[in-house]
């Protein structure tokens, strides 16, 4: 996991260096998703990870089923939900014993804090070890629900403060917290 979060924060900081005219234009959350979308697949290439892929707003599991989480609720009902996250780092279904690496959820601080709740919580379900504690991994199909991601990433661009809020997840938990500035 620290590998992850090493190359995670390499991408982060050759986007802050290389692209910081779009934080200084206030861009969109999908652009700079696009934008480090691009440095991570540059530092994936010179890692270990170098077969994986870095994908936007991906969808789909193999065999193009639509990726869920599955959500129990307050009444301990279960509600399938689809997803699609920001950005993830996976294996598009070619490495079963480790498809999903790095699940990433961005936002802009002015977001209404329930959007930053729903995205923080899709990252706890996505890094989770299994959904309702059972894992049935054989080593030949994949798990109902999308979990098993090594690392989740909550980040929060502030172009006020010229500041980025990185909440790191991992295992269904809140890991750590940094807050990094940049200079426009």
């Amino acid at each position: 996991m620290q590998d992850l979060m090493a190359i995670f924060e390499q991408a982060n900081n050759e986007m802050l260096e290389k692209d910081i005219d779009l934080f200084q234009m206030e861009v969109s959350e999908r652009t700079l998703c696009g934008s480090l979308m691009v440095h991570i697949q540059e530092s994936i290439k010179k890692s270990q990870y170098s077969d994986y892929f870095v994908d936007i707003e991906y969808n789909r599991n193999k065999g193009g089923k639509l990726k869920t989480i599955s959500k129990t609720m307050i009444n301990s009902v279960s509600e399938i939900i689809t997803i699609n996250c920001d950005l993830i780092v996976h294996s598009r279904g070619h490495n079963i014993s480790q498809d999903n690496l790095i699940a990433i959820e961005m936002k802009k601080t002015n977001r209404p804090q329930r959007e930053k709740d729903k995205d923080r919580e899709r990252i706890i379900a996505l890094t989770k070890d299994s959904f309702d504690d059972v894992w049935s991994f054989d080593g030949k199909t994949f798990p109902k629900h999308v979990c098993r991601y090594k690392l989740g990433i909550y980040y929060e661009v502030d172009f006020r403060t010229r500041s980025i809020l990185l909440e790191y997840y991992v295992r269904g938990a809140f890991y750590l917290k940094k807050k990094i500035s940049y200079l426009v």
